[in-house]
């Protein structure tokens, strides 16, 4: 068999990430040697359907033409050249339409999502230096929060086992408590619960503000929390207040962005603009690594200066490269003319029709953000039962915890997202 092959050949030479790899000894790793839609192919013939989007980066599908096409064409022109000092079709067409997406500008190109972030928190305190505001250098992150593990994103990163072999070399910022709504009394609703977490933040900013930098937040779903989503009141008072106590407030929507939880971005959801807007993943349709953090004209004015030691020096090799940002315009275009937004508030309605089956089920917290689904199992069945079951019959999981969650690329038909939860849900029976 093909596969075992290919596993035994990984095995003794691919360092796997988020995974302890004694354990693929006994759960095999699955190689796949092709895709198309929502469908994953291994070297044997089976099939296996994605419900992560590969890791929340594969919008459209796998094998997408458009997105093909478009990187194709731009090979055969230029396939890289540095933009310091040089420049590009590419990259300002796609700063040009980005700008106009989010009602922000001035785009600071990086590799992946902690790229992104480390090029956030680190623009942040910078413009405080330039400002003759030194001590406004501490981020608050919240409770529950993922935003990379780079040692500056790990810094404001709150979960415990990415954090805890590296401690010593993270600089100690503020952790908040998170406004995830399952931590609310019975009694309160989300939005009440909202309000107590911005009560609890404002007097930290009236003690702090001085010191305080910027803010950072996963708009709506703080998604390698445990898909922990929470009310756009949130974001609305959280505005309003870094405004009150001059701290910037950086939007990390390199998860959520791009239509995944039912608009373009989530902060449009709370009609608030950001300082910082972080972006990847989603970016390019899955097809390249590339991040980008939008800016304020605030911002960017604070660096621009006749001494270059003055400027924001931070930089990549393949800051903007060409080919991923003809796929980043490949996918922007598909969302234009695909209309993909009203589609997938369609096919939310759709899957959620679906779910009667696993309503039944030993579950709790079922919840729904756009093209977002997400529950967590009782304490007594075994997920790694379940993930088991799932693969063989077809299904490619990956639960974070008890935390099961679905966020299947936007091409979905009726007829697949049948088949995903008609696993899912014997998967859980099976286990129980």
């Amino acid at each position: 068999m093909q596969n075992k092959n290919f596993i035994q050949r990984s095995l003794k030479s691919v360092w796997h990430p988020c995974s302890q790899m004694k354990h693929y000894e006994q759960n095999n790793l699955i190689p796949i040697k092709r895709a198309k839609g929502v469908w994953l192919y291994d070297f044997d013939g089976n099939k296996y359907l994605d419900a992560t989007s590969s890791w929340w980066v594969n919008l459209f599908g796998h094998n997408q033409p458009l997105i093909k096409a478009k990187i194709k064409k731009q090979i055969d022109l230029l396939e890289h050249s540095m933009i310091a000092g040089l420049t590009h079709e590419p990259v300002i067409e796609l700063s040009e339409q980005l700008a106009k997406l989010t009602k922000l500008g001035h785009c600071f190109y990086g590799s992946d999502g902690a790229n992104a972030i480390e090029i956030a928190i680190k623009m942040s305190t910078h413009f405080w230096r330039q400002n003759k505001q030194q001590r406004k250098n501490k981020l608050v992150y919240l409770r529950k929060s993922y935003h990379g593990e780079t040692l500056g994103a790990l810094a404001v990163t709150s979960i415990p086992i990415f954090k805890e072999s590296y401690k010593d070399l993270l600089k100690n910022h503020i952790q908040i408590n998170s406004p995830d709504w399952r931590d609310r009394s019975a009694e309160e609703t989300k939005e009440e619960f909202a309000e107590k977490k911005l009560d609890e933040l404002r007097s930290l900013l009236k003690k702090r503000h001085n010191s305080i930098s910027a803010i950072i937040v996963e708009p709506l779903v703080q998604c390698a929390g445990g898909m922990a989503m929470h009310s756009k009141n949130y974001l609305i008072g959280l505005a309003k207040m870094c405004q009150e106590f001059d701290v910037h407030l950086i939007a990390d929507e390199i998860a959520v962005g791009f239509g995944r939880t039912g608009s373009m971005f989530a902060f449009q959801q709370a009609k608030i603009i950001p300082d910082f807007l972080c972006l990847s993943k989603g970016l390019t349709g899955g097809y390249l690594p590339l991040s980008v953090v939008l800016t304020t004209k605030t911002i960017y004015q604070a660096f621009y200066h006749n001494d270059t030691r003055q400027g924001f020096l931070h930089s990549h090799s393949y800051t903007g490269n060409p080919l991923a940002c003809a796929a980043a315009l490949a996918t922007l275009s598909i969302f234009k003319n695909k209309k993909i937004i009203q589609s997938n508030r369609q096919k939310t309605k759709m899957i959620n029709a679906l779910l009667t089956d696993l309503k039944t089920l030993p579950i709790h917290n079922l919840r729904n953000l756009g093209m977002i689904w997400a529950f967590e199992i009782d304490k007594k069945i075994n997920p790694e039962k379940i993930l088991k079951y799932c693969h063989q019959h077809g299904l490619l999981i990956r639960p974070i915890g008890l935390t099961f969650y679905l966020m299947p690329p936007y091409c979905i038909k009726e007829s697949e997202a049948k088949f995903m939860l008609d696993v899912l849900t014997r998967g859980i029976r099976n286990a129980s």
